[in-house]
């Protein structure tokens, strides 16, 4: 580039003097001063482009930008120049027109080649199959895909360039691919390339890093599409070229979990091990988990009998050495329940069976407290008295603070596993963490099932955060959590940031190919009784504290009255025969004094 350049102010030079002298040949002494400060003028160019950056435009590419750098770089060089040779000669035998049309002829020689060159290398590009695809990120990934694009029959994809974050790399070649500029050039340079699709090649990139470059693809109106994880990759599960659309994982940045895999299998190897409410989401993820750990059987406990044999179904399907008893059951039924722990006598106990969408529940007031809190106290007052080694309750952040039936059920349960802790030699541990994507009753399904009817799509408020974090890592959190605990810890999975439900509604629609806005509406319906904006996961007056893993934190939990719990729950078994929702949301207020409701109790009472 720079021979290019140097030859071009030489021509430059001689083509202005050419023209003072009505193209006829420079006479003497003219001539000889023209060659005499030719060195000049190639050095001072030489130096403004390299100052300006000229060299580092990428010919293939120019653009209006690199023709304001070529103007400017050119003027001040040419005024340099002028000032220097009229220190030197006072202009004798210098025509002062020569200057100005140097200045002329170098810009129309620079651009023009520059544009001569763009022009020939979109007519073979046009020529040339594929898809025109512009790649983010020119690490290793984006050199490997290139290379298998390039290397593919037929032709799929053209890489038109580059673009990368990291200002060393720009206007470096990657397998004969310019690196352009940086992320934030997307929209513009989609445009200007008549880019068909981004390819994103960042394996290892951030969930902020991806929500940036997610947005920026967002505002190019151009179809996006990532590489595998790298632990796919790794796990040669996927390959590098097995593009994929940008998944909610990839936006909320859950990273892969590391475990002590081996205390835990010590911990549920060769045991018996029974969870509760098996065919939910939770339920049944972690019996999927606690096969891979050998146990010496699993026992499933399950109110729906499809749910139920679902699971079990895929079960002894997968694991066929697996001993697996699927118990249709409730967690309220006592019989039922001291019937499964002599059955099968259980070991390690999962408490996961729990009622837990907020706005119905709202409205089912008995049937919350009865199967979330009774049902608690049956299944960890048999396993106490069965000596069961380990007992973990399933809880959630809504029991912070809450503003929902749902929530305070789940706080008293945690209240009364702590309780249960200190009668028994059995270790009760209480796991918290916030939502589940893709869990029974989670916006997510709701909102896809939106979307494939044609929307609207429904978001209480613009301003509602939620914590998400992914099935599989919850569940391998929880089996971590149970051989952390030495009895009554409230263990708190680390959830990341809050993440707007809106955006979340947002992302779902742009993933579907969609525009919010104008292919669906996002509809604000307001925020429901026992919803709040903003979800907590530790109460002012527990104590944080961390633990030996960097995902679980502990939450140093509030006194509790053995007593006082023993007493309530005898009266809430008393309301509950008598169908009295009224003085069961009053008791479960007194026993839980931070639960605050908007809704009147008559109201809830009439709805329940």
């Amino acid at each position: 580039v720079l021979a290019h350049d140097g030859v071009m102010a030489t021509l430059a030079w001689f083509m202005a003097y050419w023209f003072r002298f009505n193209l006829d040949t420079i006479p003497e002494p003219f001539y000889g001063h023209a060659v005499k400060f030719l060195p000049l003028v190639i050095v001072v160019h030489l130096g403004m482009f390299g100052l300006f950056g000229v060299p580092r435009g990428a010919w293939r590419f120019t653009s209006v930008h690199d023709l304001v750098v070529i103007v400017k770089a050119v003027f001040f060089g040419t005024a340099v120049i002028a000032v220097a040779i009229f220190l030197a000669t006072r202009l004798e035998a210098i025509p002062r027109s020569v200057f100005p049309l140097h200045g002329v002829f170098l810009v129309g020689m620079l651009v023009g080649a520059r544009i001569l060159y763009r022009l020939y290398r979109d007519r073979e590009v046009s020529r040339t199959p594929g898809k025109r695809v512009l790649i983010v990120g020119a690490g290793a990934a984006g050199d490997m895909l290139v290379r298998e694009m390039k290397a593919a029959k037929p032709r799929i994809y053209q890489p038109v360039g580059f673009l990368d974050d990291d200002t060393n790399k720009k206007g470096r070649d990657i397998q004969g691919i310019r690196v352009l500029d940086n992320c934030s050039k997307i929209p513009s340079l989609s445009k200007l390339l008549r880019v068909e699709l981004v390819l994103l090649a960042m394996p290892s990139a951030s969930a902020e890093q991806m929500r940036r470059v997610v947005e920026l693809c967002d505002q190019s109106d151009v179809p996006y599409r990532t590489l595998p994880k790298v632990q796919d990759i790794l796990d040669g599960t996927a390959r590098s070229q097995d593009l994929r659309r940008v998944s909610l994982d990839d936006l909320l940045g859950r990273e892969p979990v590391s475990l002590d895999e081996e205390r835990i299998r010590k911990r549920i190897a060769d045991k018996r091990v029974l969870i509760t409410g098996g065919g939910g989401s939770i339920g049944s993820e972690l019996c999927r988990q606690v096969a891979r750990l050998n146990p010496r059987e699993i026992v499933l406990l399950e109110q729906t009998e499809f749910s139920l044999y679902s699971i079990a179904l895929e079960i002894t399907e997968e694991f066929p050495d697996i001993t697996l008893h699927a118990r249709l059951g409730d967690v309220c039924d006592e019989p039922g329940v001291v019937d499964v722990f002599l059955a099968h006598q259980p070991e390690v106990v999962f408490h996961a069976a729990a009622y837990k969408p907020v706005p119905s529940l709202q409205e089912q007031v008995r049937e919350t407290i009865r199967n979330n809190v009774l049902g608690t106290e049956i299944v960890s007052r048999v396993a106490r008295k069965h000596a069961c080694e380990t007992f973990a309750l399933i809880s959630t952040d809504k029991a912070v603070n809450p503003a929902s039936v749902m929530g305070a059920s789940k706080r008293l349960a945690e209240m009364l596993i702590q309780a249960q802790n200190s009668l028994s030699s059995t270790s009760f541990i209480t796991v918290r963490f916030g939502n589940v994507l893709g869990s029974a009753g989670s916006v997510v399904p709701l909102f896809e099932k939106q979307i494939y009817e044609g929307g609207p799509v429904t978001v209480t408020d613009p301003q509602v955060t939620r914590y998400f974090m992914t099935l599989s890592e919850a569940c391998q959190l929880i089996l971590q959590a149970s051989v952390l605990g030495q009895g009554s810890e409230i263990f708190v999975l680390e959830m990341g940031e809050p993440v707007k439900v809106d955006y979340l509604a947002r992302q779902l629609i742009r993933m579907s190919g969609l525009i919010p806005g104008r292919d669906i509406d996002i509809v604000y319906t307001g925020l429901r009784p026992g919803e709040k904006l903003d979800e907590e996961l530790f109460h002012y007056d527990e104590k944080l504290a961390e633990t030996t893993h960097d995902k679980i934190r502990l939450a140093e939990s509030r006194s509790v009255d053995p007593e006082k719990i023993k007493e309530g729950i005898e009266k809430l078994i008393e309301a509950s025969r008598k169908a009295d929702s009224l003085a069961m949301n009053e008791i479960l207020k007194h026993l839980v004094p931070e639960y605050k409701t908007e809704q009147p109790f008559d109201e809830m009472q009439q709805l329940a």
